[in-house]
């Protein structure tokens, strides 16, 4: 089943709200036939299901339980902010659960903005995710999956320098560009592939994480002493509470990717709640079970001075091989997430450009794989900048978590939009998921993603700032390619 690509004309003002005009735009007649193409609804349940569950766990499992407990000092603090990142992501996720139903098409939230609040804010969200968020985001995954892999000895080379001039290049930054490039490839031969892969590697990486919590159980080293353990030197206080759900957070991201790529999901009214939901639900219960494994066999102090919990507990149980065991735990979650980031990445670009708002060869969709070939490929290259600048990114990184709970927050409202001004102008509706608790729901979910962009750009001013020039940017951009069609700004 492919998108019909029917497009209705827009009831308003060119950069004004869009009540009807839903559909993705066609572009125009001097558009080459590779963009004619419509992306194909391929992906079943169980691959949107895998896009969730693959994309959100990565290594933030196995890394974040010791902020957390450095943060609060007490296990029971931890697990009511892993319980409140949980409620706060499912919170959001039912939000867009519905939107996605409504409008199932590539692009995700910036096809919800651009509906309800016309295409400067959806723009600006594109822009966003193209120029910062999606870029770093894949250059973090593999520099973090060659920081891992160097942790066995055949593999100490990743950590050697290449060549020093003019600039130093280590191994395990063109570790970490083949690695993009790899996974590029893949999307590039279709989302088919990629979501097969997605599938079948997400699978083994539930299986890792619940042997690793396995282990930690069946040994008689545990003691459930260890939960009412408490870290002395802890933050705490409601900062402290804060900084821990932030991390929990952090660990839950990349819940909304399926939106994404909501245009090639089959029986989209159906698969994309079940998937976003039930993804949510079985990342949660992996999450509280690896949690639950680590404090089992350490008590809160060691986790809050390990600055890696899992593998720890496993080498305290099993000695070195156990190290081993959870790294290679670790590579594999990295491989997954890394895939479901450039899958779902590409195509907000691709819907912009489709729409005739950027440019217009990344609307291209390859004649023979049928993928967003031309938006893959430039994503690949501005990583490939981003992991050549590696020591200079980082930064990037940490500024795009403000951008990314600012726009969370923006699309969660578009929900009163399309439920007050859409929905009754529509003929024959089709059936689709309502979130549960409206308007209560969404609206919990906005003031709890408002407190939490205030509390992080109040904590992180300087790369906040930045992250607002970058959005900012993009409206004399966006005033260019209009200038440039011909359009009234």
């Amino acid at each position: 089943m492919r998108q019909t690509g029917k497009t209705s004309g827009p009831t308003t003002d060119p950069g004004g709200p869009r009540l009807l005009d839903i559909a993705p735009a066609r572009t125009d007649a001097s558009t080459t036939a590779h963009t004619a193409l419509d992306l194909p609804r391929v992906l079943n349940v169980s691959h949107a299901t895998a896009i969730v569950v693959g994309t959100i766990i990565g290594s933030g499992i196995f890394l974040v339980p010791q902020e957390m407990m450095r943060a609060t000092g007490s296990s029971g603090l931890v697990y009511l902010a892993w319980i409140a990142g949980g409620v706060l992501s499912l919170f959001g996720a039912m939000t867009y659960a519905e939107l996605s139903t409504l409008l199932p098409y590539a692009g995700g939230e910036y096809v919800y903005i651009r509906g309800a609040y016309g295409d400067l804010p959806a723009f600006l969200y594109m822009w966003t995710w193209f120029a910062v968020a999606k870029p770093a985001s894949i250059a973090s995954v593999t520099t973090g999956l060659a920081r891992v892999l160097a942790i066995f000895p055949a593999l100490r080379w990743l950590d050697a320098t290449v060549f020093r001039v003019p600039f130093p290049l280590l191994w395990s930054q063109v570790f970490a560009i083949a690695a993009t490039w790899l996974i590029t490839g893949l999307n590039y031969l279709g989302i088919r592939k990629a979501g097969d892969f997605q599938l079948v590697f997400t699978w083994l990486k539930g299986v890792l994480i619940l042997a690793i919590a396995g282990f930690c159980f069946a040994s008689p080293a545990g003691h459930w002493g260890n939960f009412a353990t408490s870290f002395a030197g802890a933050h705490g206080g409601f900062s402290g509470f804060m900084i821990a759900l932030i991390a929990a957070l952090w660990a839950y991201d990349g819940w909304n990717d399926l939106t994404m790529v909501a245009g090639e999901v089959r029986h989209p009214e159906r698969s994309l709640p079940i998937a976003l939901l039930a993804g949510l639900g079985i990342v949660g219960i992996l999450y509280m079970a690896t949690n639950a494994a680590i404090q089992y066999i350490l008590p809160a102090a060691q986790i809050a001075a390990s600055p890696r919990p899992a593998v720890e507990a496993l080498a305290t149980i099993t000695g070195p091989w156990g190290a081993g065991f959870v790294s290679i735990a670790m590579a594999v979650s990295i491989v997954v997430t890394l895939n479901g980031t450039i899958m779902s990445g590409a195509r907000v670009p691709y819907a912009a450009a489709r729409d005739g708002l950027f440019f217009r060869r990344l609307a291209d969709v390859h004649p023979r794989f049928v993928s967003p070939s031309a938006s893959l490929v430039v994503q690949g290259l501005l990583t490939t900048v981003l992991l050549l600048a590696v020591g200079r990114f980082q930064q990037l990184f940490e500024l795009a978590i403000f951008a990314e709970w600012l726009f969370y927050m923006v699309t969660a409202t578009t929900i009163f939009f399309y439920r007050t001004r859409v929905e009754p102008s529509r003929v024959n509706p089709t059936p689709m998921y309502r979130v549960w608790g409206y308007p209560v729901v969404p609206a919990l979910f906005i003031a709890c993603a408002a407190v939490l962009l205030v509390y992080s750009y109040a904590e992180n001013l300087r790369n906040s700032l930045i992250g607002t020039a970058i959005i900012l940017l993009g409206v004399p951009l966006f005033a260019a390619f209009r200038m440039r069609a011909g359009q009234r700004v």
